[in-house]
Parts: structure tokens; C-alpha cells; sequence
């Protein structure tokens, strides 16, 4: 048997069920919703007054920056933290008016976050086209990477010699 074979027995297709769509049309239904910014027009709507959203994990942020004065709201409780009618809402989550442009790292999340921010009533949710990535590629302000964390070169005054002895 060859190897392609064994791996489409592993692994048969499945017919989607009914009603079913693939990410990707997923993804081109969100986007029609939006009023997608590039890094420049974002950044202008940030010092503008919007809301600028970053919902990347922890490591992401840490791995490749943040921008400075963002709102870090982690992608799994962005709707509870934007609801205005949720007891779990940030204070600036005050109305559906509120101006929320939302980043990601390469601006695919982003948009579902910001059509399901649209779902709720923020009607003005949007996101980044390109994400941080493209946000750092224009040259716009960031923080980071925060590199990662290791023990200084030097000893301190307690432990200096010690290692020599």
C-alpha cells in the first residue's frame, strides 16, 4: 500500500454536514461585516479615541511585543468583557457605540473577534488588517519583545568568588 493511501485510510474524508461551513468562509462572512483598518488608519482611530484591543495570548505578547497603551483582553472572554450588558464588562464597556478596533498577531482572529463583537451590538468593532505584524512592519509604536528571562552575567556582591573557589 502506499504511503498516501495509508494516511487517507488513517484518516478518511468526511462529508460536512448539512448547513456546515469551512473556516474560510467563515472568515470572508466575518470580514464583509467590517470595516477593516490598515496599521495607519488604526493607529489614528487609536488616538482618536478608539478602544485598541489586543487579544493575543500571553506568550504572543511576550514573543513579539505589544503596543503601548493597548487593552489586553485575551481572546476567550472578549465578549463577556465588551458586553455592556454583562456584569463581567470592563468599565469601557459603556455602550454599543464604543469605538473597539481590534489586534491580533496577523489579523485573521481579530476579525472573527471583532464580527462577534458586532453580534453583540458594538457595532463600531473592527480590526486590523495584518495584525501586530503589519502594525510593527509600518513602524508604528511598540513595546517588546520582552526577551526572555536569564540570570545576570554578573554575580551579585553576596555570591561574587564563590564560583572560583
Amino acid at each position: 500500500m502506499s504511503q498516501n493511501r495509508s494516511v487517507a485510510a488513517r484518516c478518511p474524508a468526511s462529508v460536512p454536514p448539512p448547513g456546515s461551513r469551512g473556516i474560510d468562509e467563515i472568515l470572508a462572512a466575518a470580514r464583509t461585516r467590517l470595516d477593516r483598518l490598515d496599521p495607519e488608519q488604526a493607529h489614528v482611530a487609536y488616538r482618536t479615541g478608539a478602544l485598541l484591543v489586543d487579544i493575543r495570548p500571553a506568550a504572543q505578547r511576550a514573543a513579539h511585543g505589544t503596543v503601548p497603551g493597548s487593552l489586553i483582553v485575551e481572546r476567550n472572554v472578549l465578549e463577556w468583557r465588551f458586553d455592556p450588558r454583562c456584569a463581567a464588562r470592563l468599565p469601557q464597556a459603556v455602550g454599543y457605540d464604543v469605538p473597539v478596533v481590534v489586534i491580533c498577531q496577523e489579523g485573521y482572529t481579530s476579525s472573527l473577534a471583532a464580527a462577534a463583537l458586532q453580534d453583540i451590538g458594538l457595532h463600531r468593532a473592527t480590526d486590523v488588517i495584518g495584525g501586530f505584524a503589519a502594525w510593527r512592519i509600518a513602524g508604528l509604536p511598540v513595546l517588546g519583545p520582552t526577551p526572555p528571562t536569564r540570570p545576570s552575567a554578573l554575580a551579585s556582591p553576596a555570591t561574587a568568588g564563590r564560583a572560583f573557589r
